[in-house]
């Protein structure tokens, strides 16, 4: 029986994951889910594979959705309060209509000091808008742990050093699947309370060289091996993005049953 062993949600795109027990999915995935981002100067995404400091940097949602804990290895913690309609900024995020609230002078400071580049947090400012029709067809990121063992073998065979999961980031990963890659060919599939259907292949870059914990690039594992056997027309892909076809309650520890394959 497969089941899900883990969960995790990003509050801030391109930083450090939060692990939850049980979440309540939305057609847009897990609430608060890469609500917030970081971008240079001129509204650019800072990703890790410029500034893997990234990884360390967590955000935490607090008051249900009220205020931001920014935390990081070395640095104070700060409390914002969110901003949800002050100043809004030109901003090139994926998935975003063009613009970010902005979350003050306090948070890029905070920021800036912790990667070491200049740097803004900025929220979304039309969540809902993400839902196309009512669906987001890349509202979540699904890994097996059987993909990860078939990777890592591979890995192993060329004397290289395993990746933990983490590099990959996902937001629900599931275990019992014998098969490595189950996951690219489900169709829909209830988890817990919810139903989720394929939306695409997810294609990996220079993320998944940096190890999470330290925030430093190590690579050139996983993208090197993944390259001998996953390419796809527009890069290695590993994982599926998913679209919640049915929201709900999903827990660690709940039943995944493939209802349809493609």
């Amino acid at each position: 029986m497969a089941t899900v062993r883990a969960l995790a949600s990003y509050p801030i795109k391109g930083c450090a994951r939060v692990v939850v027990d049980r979440v309540e999915l939305t057609p847009t995935g897990p609430p608060h889910d890469r609500l917030f981002a970081v971008v240079g100067p001129e509204g650019q995404t800072v990703w890790q594979g410029e500034a893997p400091l990234l990884a360390v940097v967590r955000g935490r949602v607090l008051e249900e959705g009220a205020k931001l804990e920014l935390s990081a290895p070395g640095a104070d913690d700060l409390v914002l309060d969110v901003a949800v309609d002050g100043q809004v900024r030109p901003v090139d995020v994926e998935k975003w209509p063009g613009t970010g609230v902005d979350q003050g002078d306090e948070a890029a400071e905070w920021l800036s000091g912790v990667i070491g580049r200049p740097a803004r947090l900025v929220r979304e400012p039309a969540r809902a808008s993400r839902a196309r029709d009512g669906v987001d067809p890349t509202a979540l990121l699904v890994v097996s742990l059987s993909s990860l063992d078939g990777l890592n073998a591979r890995i192993a065979a060329k004397g290289a050093e395993p990746v933990p999961l983490e590099r990959f980031r996902p937001n629900i990963v599931i275990d019992g699947w014998p098969e490595p890659h189950t996951e690219d060919r489900v169709g829909r599939m209830t988890v817990g309370g919810a139903e989720i259907g394929f939306g695409e292949l997810a294609i990996r870059c220079a993320v998944t060289l940096v190890d999470q914990s330290a925030g430093v690039r190590v690579g050139p594992e996983p993208l090197r091996t993944l390259a001998d056997y996953r390419r796809e027309p527009d890069g290695v892909s590993f994982g599926l993005k998913a679209t919640v076809l049915t929201p709900g309650e999903v827990a660690v520890g709940d039943e995944v049953t493939v209802t349809e394959w493609r």
